[in-house]
């Protein structure tokens, strides 16, 4: 109980990452993350800040792909928003894939065996489309099975390398795709991207209570470290049988799923995407799912769900205008 207790008041006082106090006050003694903290609480140095700024200079919106909970289809999101926004063939999209230990994007948009390049600008990304190009440590692996077992500076370093030394060009829209959780590679991205303009972040979750419990803990993140989130994603959302029309809750929402989680914290609900079959079957293809079945209600989904963050990111150039 008294560990119980010290850890709770722990977690209620964490100044937070962008506090002169990160990583140093008392509340900080035992978290993991406190080294990173205290060697990095006010963001990239400003030698970094600048060489960060200079590359993602043309870049004019960035969104972060998050959830606390692995498993509820975070990639899969990533990967159809880069589709939807690439979509118009007048935006140029870029999708960074930092799940450092599960780099699922090369297989879900179709890239696996391909690799990165060098020219004199820095590394190529690997393109789906002439508008559309991804990077992943996963082009850097020699098998697709192959482990990554690195600690986090090294994590961190190369997620600085992929934002420093990518030739991104002029991007649009850079969809960054997060690994579960509120750690170093979370802390890093924010850091890094706090040199440069960060839009927000969509938060996926699925409707059950054992995955809202880790989104709550992925919101109250976004809150310490001033990241503003854009809204949620409930994902896996009910079935509807094609046969019989029925639907089912393959995932109860018990405690009033995504719905009930963002009214009682003041989030956005960006809207819900419903179970079907042929996203799995796309995913693993290596095909847009959006594309393959464009009639499907899933679709339809994803469709309002990237014209509301279109529309966000849009209203928040337009107000980042006028403050400057």
């Amino acid at each position: 109980a008294a560990l119980a207790a010290q850890l709770s008041l722990s977690f209620a006082e964490c100044p937070g990452t962008g506090s002169a106090q990160a990583g140093r006050a008392a509340a900080c003694q035992g978290c993991p993350n406190q080294g990173l903290c205290a060697a990095g609480a006010a963001g990239p140095d400003p030698a970094e800040a600048a060489e960060l700024r200079a590359r993602l200079r043309a870049v004019r919106h960035t969104v972060l792909v998050l959830s606390g909970k692995g498993g509820v289809g975070k990639s899969t999101f990533s990967a159809l928003l880069a589709h939807g926004l690439a979509a118009d063939e007048t935006k140029q999209v870029a999708l960074l894939d930092i799940d450092i230990c599960g780099p699922s994007i090369p297989k879900i948009m179709g890239l696996e065996g391909e690799q990165v390049h060098q020219s004199g600008s820095g590394w190529s990304p690997v393109y789906v489309e002439e508008n559309l190009g991804v990077m992943s440590v996963g082009f850097l692996l020699s098998s697709p099975d192959d482990a990554v077992i690195w600690r986090g500076p090294k994590k961190n370093g190369l997620i600085k390398q992929f934002l420093r030394d990518v030739d991104w060009g002029e991007v649009d829209y850079l969809i960054v795709d997060t690994p579960p959780g509120t750690s170093d590679e979370h802390l890093s991205i924010v850091q890094y991207l706090s040199a440069t303009r960060i839009d927000g972040a969509v938060i996926v979750t699925t409707p059950q209570e054992v995955s809202l419990q880790d989104v709550r803990k992925e919101i109250n993140f976004c809150r310490k470290v001033k990241l503003p989130i854009i809204g949620v994603v409930e994902n896996m959302s009910g079935f509807v049988c094609p046969k019989c029309k029925n639907e089912s809750q393959i995932f109860p929402p018990t405690t009033g799923g995504a719905e009930k989680m963002c009214q009682n914290l003041s989030v956005s609900l960006l809207g819900k995407v419903p179970l079907d079959p042929q996203i799995g079957k796309s995913c693993d293809s290596g095909q847009s799912f959006l594309a393959e079945a464009p009639e499907s209600p899933a679709t339809l989904s994803y469709r309002n769900i990237i014209q509301r963050i279109q529309e966000y990111c849009e209203q928040h150039h337009l107000q980042e205008e006028k403050i400057m």
